[in-house]
């Protein structure tokens, strides 16, 4: 008995435009674009200081019930509405647009996080990948006849223990950096460590 039905395995008439081909993945500079031509999109929006941020995340945390409740009583008194200088469709709209916003911001964290999560696993991957080399690498050094991978694990080393070094803490708005005298020298000499 023979297939009639179009689009199965066992008909000849199938052919390789009907089967849907992956989509290559964009480059990471192709995202980028399209990220920034988004930002260019978004309704303006006066930055916020770390300490504004946080003031205002602090009163948005009234609960919804009480939210719905307090802007309840704007639609039943016009002496309320007068006094916020609201009316409720305003306010409703402006909940609204909140609400929309809000998704918005969620999709953004989740993606946000996804492409984070990403880069983690290929961060660790090269980190693995890494140690794996240098730990061969000091291990080669060691016969001379590996003569070109000994200034390379010298060099590994010197710049893990600069690494290990401790950092100054980034100045921020709330901690700025102390400032330095103008006649202060800009260069430091490290202490001798004890038992070197």
């Amino acid at each position: 008995m023979q297939n009639n039905i179009q689009g199965t395995p066992n008909n000849p008439a199938t052919t390789a435009a009907d089967t849907p081909q992956p989509t290559p993945s964009p480059t990471p500079e192709a995202l980028v674009d399209q990220l920034r031509a988004i930002r260019t999109q978004l309704p303006e929006s006066t930055p916020l200081t770390p300490k504004q941020r946080a003031s205002m995340k602090r009163r948005v945390q009234t609960p919804d019930d009480v939210l719905q409740a307090s802007l309840n009583v704007i639609g039943v008194s016009d002496v309320v509405a007068s006094a916020v200088g609201q009316p409720l469709g305003d306010v409703r709209s402006l909940q609204d647009e909140s609400n929309r916003w809000t998704t918005v911001e969620d999709e953004l964290k989740a993606l946000l996080n996804s492409v984070s999560d990403a880069n983690l696993i290929r961060k660790d991957r090269l980190a693995l990948i890494a140690a794996q080399a240098y730990g061969v690498g000091t291990q080669l050094a060691r016969d001379p006849a590996n003569v070109l991978v000994a200034p390379h694990v010298k060099e590994i080393k010197r710049l893990r223990k600069v690494a290990s070094r401790k950092k100054p803490q980034p100045a921020t708005p709330e901690n700025p950096a102390p400032a330095q005298s103008q006649s202060a020298p800009q260069h430091t000499v490290d202490a001798p460590k004890v038992g070197a």
